[in-house]
Parts: structure tokens; sequence; C-alpha cells
């Protein structure tokens, strides 16, 4: 028996019986199958599933969500990070209204032409709705074929990834692809999870190479490390007759298109000295009014946040791209995680 073939034979019907019951299972409409695709990208499930319903209840079509504006998208999307997918999203919603005629194209290129549609979410999406033999690699599917398999290459270096594609493709069964895809991907999630993983519910556990030699922990190897870059936020709590500064964030930074209070970067931790005098060179701020109220730090994937929060007073007119907004309707706007938990706790 091949490869491909035991693997499947073991692993379909464990998936069959053994599947979360997730909404998205339950279509094979592409643009649900989108939305899951790309709210699920560094978000749990948990979490990503009321995001879901709220995209699918708000926007029921990608003609809905193209037409939505950028901020609409936003601020449905607080709360979630990487607000770029959000912007992608709408982006390539527009892009399949404007070339496609408002349908997912059934073709592994065109769907990558997609903004922010990589090769994973492409492969996902052509394989489940339209039955294309396309592997799907992810962290999950990475994890399950390095132990299953005893695969030792690093799946963050170039020849690694080619590695583990080109099994994945080959593991791939002439019908039903997206089955085998989500099958795979789920082993990883439930069964064959990073930590003390429930080798003794798993189909593949007979034939697993790790768990006869006792690498399970060692495997999948990464070569590279995350290097996490600190960042000092001095923000600016500028309060006038019930109501709030903001400004939006431009430029290619983190938070993209989101709004937050007026804030001023320093290399380092500032003292209130120090702050005073770079505020008093840069806005029209009362150096003399400034008071700590908080602080907290913010982890992102790359990047640590230490962000101390002043109550400031105006000293003049504010700069045109301030906005003044009514603290009752601050929550029209997309905010920053760190922003609305220290607005609201």
């Amino acid at each position: 028996m091949s490869t491909a073939s035991w693997f499947s034979r073991a692993l379909l019907p464990w998936y069959a019986e053994h599947r979360r019951p997730l909404p998205w299972r339950l279509t094979t409409d592409p643009y649900r199958i989108w939305l899951s695709e790309v709210i699920l990208q560094q978000t749990r499930v948990d979490q990503g599933m009321a995001y879901w319903h709220r995209f699918v209840d708000r926007y029921p079509t990608v003609q809905d969500l193209a037409a939505a504006t950028e901020d609409e998208v936003l601020r449905l999307w607080q709360g979630l990070g990487y607000y770029s997918r959000a912007r992608n999203l709408r982006t390539a919603a527009i892009q399949v209204v404007r070339d496609h005629g408002g349908r997912f194209p059934a073709d592994h290129r065109q769907l990558m032409a997609l903004k922010g549609v990589g090769d994973y979410t492409a492969a996902a999406i052509g394989s489940i709705c339209f039955g294309l033999r396309e592997p799907v690699v992810d962290g999950n599917v990475y994890r399950v074929l390095a132990r299953v398999f005893g695969i030792a290459s690093p799946i963050d270096s170039t020849a690694g990834r080619k590695e583990f594609r080109t099994l994945a493709a080959q593991l791939l069964p002439d019908t039903h692809p997206g089955d085998h895809n989500q099958a795979v991907m789920e082993l990883g999630a439930i069964v064959c999870v990073p930590r003390a993983p429930a080798c003794h519910a798993c189909p593949l556990a007979a034939k697993c190479v790790a768990r006869r030699t006792d690498r399970i922990a060692e495997l999948p190897v990464k070569a590279g490390r995350t290097t996490m870059r600190t960042r000092h936020f001095n923000y600016l709590h500028i309060e006038e007759k019930g109501a709030l500064y903001l400004v939006k964030r431009t430029g290619q930074d983190i938070w993209h298109g989101l709004y937050e209070l007026p804030l001023l970067e320093t290399a380092r931790p500032a003292t209130r000295a120090s702050l005073a005098k770079a505020v008093k060179d840069r806005f029209p701020v009362v150096p003399g009014s400034l008071a700590q109220v908080a602080d907290h730090t913010h982890l992102l994937s790359h990047q640590r946040i230490k962000a101390v929060f002043w109550k400031a007073a105006l000293d003049g007119p504010p700069p045109r791209d301030w906005l003044r907004v009514p603290k009752a309707r601050i929550g029209q706007h997309a905010l920053p995680r760190l922003i609305e938990r220290y607005l609201h706790g």
C-alpha cells in the first residue's frame, strides 16, 4: 500500500467521526470559507468563531463586504489584531467583485492574486470549494507530518518548507482533497497538539516515527527565533468638555488605520521632565500639566509595547489631524486593543 493510501485511509474515517462541527464546514461557499481562513490566521477557533458570525451577519455576501468602508471593517475586526488582515479582506472582496463578477475564481493562481491570499489560503479555498488537488500546509500540518514521518528539516527554512509541501502534495488523494486537507489540519488542532499530544486517540499512531523513536517533543524543528523589539509609547489623554482627542494611525507601522490617543514615542522610558520637554517641542500641550495615570505592557508577535498614559491639557488649538470625539461616541472608532483597555478597562 502506498504512503498516500494508508495515510488517507486511516485519516479520513477518523475525520468523519471526530471533526468539530464548525459552521464553515457546513458549506462549500468560498466566501464563507475564505472568511474563516483569514480570521483564523493567528487567531484561536474559540475567539475567531464570534468574529466569523459577526462578519457573516453584517456582510452576508462578498458584494456586501466590498461595499463597506475601511473604517467599518476595522471596527468590526477590533480586538483580533494583525489589522492588515482586515484591510486585505476588504481589498480582496473588491477584487472578487470587480475582476471576477462577484465569484471566487476556481483557479489556484487567480486565488493567490487576491490581496492577502497566499498559497495556504488559496489551497484551502481551492480544495474545499472546487476540488482542486492543492495541499494545505499550515502549522498544524507541519507538526503532523514532521512527527508521523520523523522529518527534522526546519519548518522555517526554504528547503524545509519545500520538503513538507512536496510530501503534503504526495499524500493528497485523487478524490475529496478538501476533506483530506481539513483532516490533517484537524488532527494537528485537536490530537497532535504541540504539548502532550493525545497519541492514544491518533489514527496514525501505529506508523508515527516520532512516537516510536521518542522524539515527539523535538518535532517539528524550527531554526530561527523571533527577536522581540521593545518600544516606548507615551499617550496623551486630553479630555475637553466630555470629549477626547484621537489620531488616526497612518504609514506602514502597526495598527494602520486605527485610532489612538495622541502619541509621542521615545527611544527609552520617559520621565515627566524629559517628556515635558519633548511635548513642548512637538504638541500644543501645557508641559506642566502632564501627570502619569497608567502604564501597560502590550505584547505583539515581534514587538513589546511599553505604554505610559499621561493626562494633559491643551495649550492652543489642536493639530489638524487630531479628532475631537465625544466620549459617548468613542466606540464608533476602531481602536487598538491597548487603547480600548485603557479607556474601557
